[in-house]
């Protein structure tokens, strides 16, 4: 059974895509851009930054859902530029201390809005 879960915590979709879709324990969080959901606009800074509120906004999407970080089966990390690669992997990996997911990361040409980062994420229970 599929079922859209949403959260005025993290970006609202800005097009026809869910927030997150559960179905059968798994959790597939769409791919999470640096917007700060209590303004709507791309936080300021680099890429620590940039990928600090997407991280938070992956947060508060598992909570809604009733999963953790500790829940986290894979990840795909978008990068505008694979220069980026060592800063964002140094505030990625603060949120898997232990037992991090699987992972593969990617540089495209552009992301939305001209963002440095974008990930989308994958939970199990």
């Amino acid at each position: 059974m599929k079922k859209v879960v949403h959260t005025q915590n993290a970006p609202a979709a800005v097009g026809p895509y869910s927030q997150a879709i559960e179905s059968n324990g798994l959790l597939f969080i769409s791919g999470q851009i640096p917007i700060d959901p209590a303004t709507g606009k791309i936080v300021e800074g680099g890429i620590k930054e940039q990928t600090k509120q997407v991280m938070e906004n992956i947060r508060h999407i598992l909570d809604e859902a009733g999963y953790g970080f500790k829940d986290v089966l894979k990840s795909t990390c978008l990068l505008s530029d694979m220069d980026n690669f060592k800063a964002m992997n140094e505030i990625y990996g603060s949120y898997y201390p232990i037992d991090p997911p699987a992972r593969a990361a990617f540089a495209v040409k552009t992301l939305p809005l001209n963002v440095l980062v974008e990930i989308e994420t994958i939970a199990g229970k």
